[in-house]
């Protein structure tokens, strides 16, 4: 049976485009009228605190959780034996708790449910992990090189992307100069107001419902229903307000842990980030290494730019598929050549597993990265031409009708007009700059 879509006549759509629509929230908002996650209390509801990994990265040959459950007000400890599917994510590599090994600080490799959050944290403390340390790699070059330590299967190589358009050689061939530059940006955690939370409720029937700030319930529910292995229809997650996120919040981090502890007491459970932890364990910016090659005519015209990146993904690529690794290393070549015409683009890009935190989804991932090096080259080639700033990005700025490197066709293009008015705005003149 074909669906049938209503089209709704344009006259009656409501005349919210250039206007400001007011949240619906906003007045519960600013005068804390909003319930969130942490505020929520079920009957009956338990604790959850992780123990995290000693080490960066190390085997696990043991875990002894008896003393541990011998704490007054514990109610249950997990470990990953007691996952029924162990996995998270589209690779399915990353732990919902760590079993034979850890490869970042902020691994969980047991959980406690208890009465109170100092039972909990009573209980972590009495939990014994025998480790055996294992090198460890921080730097993504580094983890290229041979006899450097392998995270997964028999490379630190998690991806590669490239892109290419027209002749790069035929283009630097022509130019008249040739610059080149190599940028960093660094780890950047999202550090929302409101750290990670989430609270599981079992019911007597096996369902499991879910509350959660994650900006992806889907993804919660996905990933809670494979680590149970129930059928999905017996997870339901409802997103509740968040306070604060910025992408952090995509991934199902703590869900499927909460969730086998709910079903294993039959109680509800919340787990909470501490601010450490929010630091430690949760998803972080992806560092870039981007090197800029690119070359122009005396004029100011770009004839061609080769980029070479590499992003730290960090122990894992990530659960969520649109907000992985992967996912942020081609939105970052994509855009690495920046809104400008250039004939002859080549760019390839590359995702290297270290044992820093799983880098992920962050306010435009890889595209910040990615602007923050081509604008920066952009003003290099400037000034090695000796012209404006603004009159060499004028030059080359993609405008109507041109296409991209990837070979799209370009509509509604603002961006020569939004720096005209830019520079209005705030006084930009060639004689002011020099």
């Amino acid at each position: 049976m074909r669906a049938m879509v209503a089209l709704i006549p344009l006259q009656q759509i409501p005349e919210t485009i250039g206007q400001s629509v007011p949240r619906h929230d906003a007045q519960l908002a600013v005068t804390g009228g909003l319930q969130h996650t942490e505020d929520m209390r079920l009957p009956g509801m338990l604790h959850c605190r992780f123990l995290r990994a000693r080490y960066p990265h190390a085997n696990i040959l043991g875990i002894d959780t008896a003393c541990a459950l011998a704490v007054p007000g514990v109610a249950a400890v997990i470990t990953a034996a007691d996952v029924p599917h162990n996995r998270l994510g589209a690779r399915q590599e990353q732990r919902v708790l760590a079993d034979d090994r850890v490869r970042y600080m902020g691994d969980p490799v047991a959980a406690v449910a208890a009465e109170t959050p100092e039972a909990a944290l009573e209980a972590l403390r009495l939990i014994e992990v025998d480790y055996e340390e294992l090198p460890a790699v921080f730097d993504p070059e580094e983890a290229l090189k041979p006899g450097a330590p392998i995270l997964h299967g028999t490379s630190n190589l998690f991806q590669r992307q490239k892109l290419r358009c027209g002749d790069i050689g035929k283009g630097f061939a022509e130019s008249d100069l040739i610059v080149e530059e190599t940028f960093r940006t660094q780890h950047v955690e999202h550090a929302p107001i409101e750290p990670q939370v989430a609270i599981a409720a079992a019911d007597k029937g096996g369902r499991i419902t879910v509350y959660s700030p994650s900006s992806r319930p889907f993804s919660v529910q996905r990933e809670v229903a494979r680590a149970l292995r129930l059928r999905q229809n017996m997870v339901r997650a409802i997103s509740t307000t968040g306070g604060g996120g910025f992408g952090g919040k995509n991934e199902p981090n703590l869900e499927p842990a909460i969730a086998l502890l709910s079903m294993k007491t039959g109680r509800p459970v919340r787990g909470l980030f501490s601010r450490e932890e929010e630091f430690v364990a949760s998803s972080v910016r992806h560092p870039f290494i981007m090197r800029h090659r690119s070359g122009v005519t005396n004029s100011g015209r770009i004839l061609a730019r080769d980029i070479r990146m590499i992003a730290d993904t960090g122990a894992y690529c990530g659960v969520d598929s649109s907000a992985s690794g992967k996912a942020t290393l081609v939105k970052a070549v994509l855009a690495a050549p920046g809104p400008y015409r250039i004939p002859n683009v080549y760019v390839e890009g590359i995702a290297v597993y270290t044992n820093h935190p799983v880098a992920s989804s962050m306010r435009g991932p890889g595209i910040s990265q990615a602007c923050f090096a081509w604008e920066s080259h952009m003003e290099t080639i400037a000034r090695r031409l000796g012209m404006d700033s603004l009159e060499f990005r004028m030059l080359n700025a993609f405008e109507e009708g041109d296409p991209t490197p990837n070979g799209d066709t370009l509509f509604s293009v603002g961006l020569k007009e939004t720096m005209r008015q830019a520079a209005a705005a705030f006084g930009w003149s060639k004689e002011g700059r020099e």
